[in-house]
């Protein structure tokens, strides 16, 4: 039996998380490293609806300062209205990439986003899981 920490999160958005993750392995296993992060976004897509998890892509956001409008911002995926999912093909991930999906998780009201690195041999050590 695995040990597993308490999460602050519900059952449900805990399944979600892992049925995310499940597919951005299956992704990442059938195309390797090196490729551009809109072609991993369409491949994300595709394996979530192979899996029939409901998702948005490119989903607009209204980005406010004290209460005004400013700009629409567009986050990589939502799944199932719970987890956020912020793509990159880079060499390596920065604060500024985790800063990214905290701004987002603000706009949103979401409390969970993963921050997912595909330019990487093996990708299960370069998901980071941002809660907010």
């Amino acid at each position: 039996m695995a040990f597993r920490l308490p999460s602050p999160l519900d059952e449900e958005t805990e399944r979600v998380v892992t049925d995310v993750v499940d597919c951005a392995l299956e992704v990442h296993r059938q195309l390797g490293p090196g490729l551009l992060e809109a072609i991993y976004a369409d491949a994300f897509g595709l394996e979530l609806q192979y899996r029939k998890l409901r998702f948005e892509r490119e989903k607009p956001f209204q980005i406010y300062y004290r209460e005004r409008p400013l700009r629409i911002q567009r986050i990589d995926l939502i799944v199932e209205d719970k987890v956020l999912i912020e793509i990159k093909a880079v060499e390596r991930l920065h604060a500024v990439h985790q800063a990214q999906v905290l701004a987002y998780l603000k706009a949103t009201g979401l409390r969970i986003g993963l921050l997912m690195n595909f330019n990487n041999d093996l990708l299960k050590g370069h998901i980071r899981r941002i809660i907010l």
